[in-house]
């Protein structure tokens, strides 16, 4: 029902039990964005390939209905995704090459290139000792000193960013969604390798799936900086659908879908799973992205059980990163902060993903003992999981089916994994 719980400090909100409609969303959008984007310079943030999202149909939608802007250009907020090709690009929106030279020349689509420093602008720098308050206990010196804060300049030469994104449980935010579209969306390397460490630091289990984070708190800060006005369209999407929008300024709009995703994307357990047979989907083509299928499941697992992260299309770890991680492999926390020396030279967002996919564990007197067994089941030979300390299963040989109806042995298969969260209720 259309705006059943509209909120004060919201422009407009929709939630439904099922998908809102097309014609509810146009609405919704409509009474919220149409006056308020006339005349004026627009750039509308949103997310790549790996995000579910029915950005096509969103895409035409704005299209449409910001005609009276004077000027409407879409980015891919890719932080250090790799760039999508023309094709791509064209394809993340739903068009064809027919139609965007005929009907849609106007739009700009383009994508951000986080490693440029042409295309980045410095808008300030977070403290020190701002970070270390907000690191708290968890605070180490690799987190370095004052955080540039630096982003794609193109948002500061336009008159209104739009940010398009949907909300789901995070490992390094706790909820993805909002201004995190422009850090690390749309910013420089400082706010990104910053702000994924301190979420290493304080470990997916004390993040994921918790609205108010250090790392949350630390990217509003990075967000007031920004001169240029912000309107959030915060999405909840549920099964390719949309189940609930909230639009307005990004502090309440990101805080009502980041509720209602912890309402409908955590999956809450009587006991810990022992063994779980996690399929990535095709969505996420490196095992940059495909480690979500291990991240959404770590909170759910019994000390000493196993996730195997099922990707039989799976043939990158990270076409960006790939070069360290090969180099590091995938540990423990404390095995980085316990010889950190050897690891100065690494960009602390590729440490953080390494533990994260890891997950929690001890480092004593050299000896290395995660919490869990991460098994990786895709094209990256057994070799080469060995040299990235990852254990290694043939695809060929697993068979999901036969994993199912198997719940009263902590065994389970969880289809499409990376959204859902899992974890274990208080005395679970």
């Amino acid at each position: 029902m259309l705006g059943s719980n509209v909120q004060t400090t919201l422009y407009t909100s929709a939630t439904a039990a099922g998908a809102l409609s097309e014609a509810q969303i146009r609405t919704a959008l409509e009474s919220a964005l149409v006056d308020r984007l006339r005349g004026q310079r627009v750039l509308v943030l949103i997310p790549d390939h790996t995000r579910t999202l029915p950005l096509p149909m969103l895409f035409r939608v704005l299209v449409d209905l910001l005609k009276p802007a004077r000027q409407l250009d879409f980015m891919v907020a890719l932080g250090t995704h790799l760039p999508l090709s023309d094709s791509a690009l064209l394809n993340l929106v739903g068009l064809s090459p027919v139609e965007r030279a005929a009907d849609y020349r106007h739009v700009g689509l383009m994508n951000h290139a986080w490693d440029d420093d042409g295309a980045l602008a410095t808008l300030g720098v977070i403290p020190r000792d701002q970070v270390q308050a907000l690191a708290g206990d968890v605070w180490h010196p690799s987190l370095g000193g004052d955080v540039p804060v630096r982003i794609n300049r193109r948002a500061l030469e336009c008159d209104h960013l739009l940010i398009v994104g949907p909300t789901f449980p995070h490992e390094v935010v706790g909820f993805s969604g909002g201004t995190k579209y422009l850090f690390p969306g749309i910013s420089g390397p400082e706010m990104i390798n910053v702000t994924h460490w301190l979420g290493a630091l304080q470990t997916i289990l004390n993040t994921i799936g918790i609205a108010q984070t250090p790392m949350r708190a630390m990217i509003h800060a990075a967000a007031d900086l920004v001169p240029t006005p912000i309107t959030l369209v915060a999405l909840v999407v549920e099964q390719d659908g949309i189940t609930g929008m909230f639009v307005g300024p990004h502090e309440p709009a990101f805080q009502a879908a980041a509720e209602l995703s912890a309402q409908r994307h955590i999956t809450w357990l009587d006991r810990p799973f022992r063994r779980v047979l996690s399929q990535a989907p095709p969505m996420y083509d490196e095992l940059w992205t495909a480690a979500k299928a291990m991240y959404k499941l770590e909170p759910g697992i019994a000390d000493g059980g196993e996730v195997i992260v099922y990707a039989p299309h799976l043939r990158s770890v990270s076409a960006v990163h790939g070069r360290y991680l090969y180099r590091v492999g995938y540990h423990v926390r404390d095995y980085f902060l316990k010889q950190w020396d050897r690891f100065t030279d690494v960009p602390l967002g590729v440490l953080a993903h390494s533990t994260h996919l890891k997950g929690a564990g001890t480092y004593e007197n050299g000896v290395e003992r995660p919490r869990i067994q991460v098994t990786l089941a895709s094209q990256i030979p057994a070799d080469e999981c060995a040299a990235l300390n990852l254990a290694y299963a043939d695809p060929a040989r697993i068979d999901p089916d036969a994993w199912r109806g198997r719940e009263d042995e902590g065994i389970v298969v969880i289809p499409k994994a990376g959204e859902q969260l899992y974890r274990v209720k208080s005395g679970g």
